[in-house]
């Protein structure tokens, strides 16, 4: 099966370099190109489990226990669409249960796999993160602030501006 360039960066950031930010632009990307009533559930709950991870690892344990228990109840839904993206949806879910224990109790954040089914998929990602220097799977902890923190570190300016510019279109809209 044919995946999206997208979700395919998302599993090599997810499993190589834990940027869980850039797993969030990246399904972002996806989910958007689709109509709005056309939109993937199951992309959305693989965007909040990495924003869950992401709030974890940065000790928001509020934050990440509203995406992670969204997540759950999505991927619940969408146990084909998941399967179809080459995950195991029952191990998955056990995955993310047992993290939604640890951020309920205020566990800090370790790394975790995805339990992917495809393994095609998995080469195809593994020569990805190989390309880009990283390492498949690896469980290190991640003490790059740059990741840890990439928020408040990234350039916003393209998006700030196209914020105003959608702002301005909605007023003439109104006034026309």
């Amino acid at each position: 099966m044919a995946y999206p360039q997208e979700y395919i960066n998302y599993l090599v950031h997810f499993h190589g370099d834990r940027d869980y930010f850039e797993c969030h632009e990246e399904l972002e990307e996806l989910w958007k190109q689709d109509p709005k009533e056309e939109r993937k559930d199951h992309l959305v709950a693989f965007i909040q489990i990495a924003v869950a991870l992401y709030h974890q690892r940065r000790g928001n344990f509020n934050g990440a226990y509203k995406m992670m228990s969204n997540a759950i109840t999505i991927i619940e839904k969408k146990k084909e669409a998941v399967t179809h993206s080459g995950l195991h949806p029952a191990k998955l879910l056990t995955l993310l249960n047992d993290r939604l224990t640890d951020i309920e109790n205020s566990v800090s954040y370790k790394s975790f796999n995805l339990p992917i089914n495809d393994s095609k998929l998995v080469e195809v990602c593994k020569k990805k993160c190989e390309s880009l220097g990283l390492e498949w799977g690896s469980i290190r902890p991640v003490e790059d602030v740059n990741i840890i923190d990439k928020h408040k570190r990234r350039d916003r300016s393209d998006v700030i501006a196209e914020r105003e510019k959608q702002k301005i279109l909605k007023t003439k809209k109104r006034d026309d």
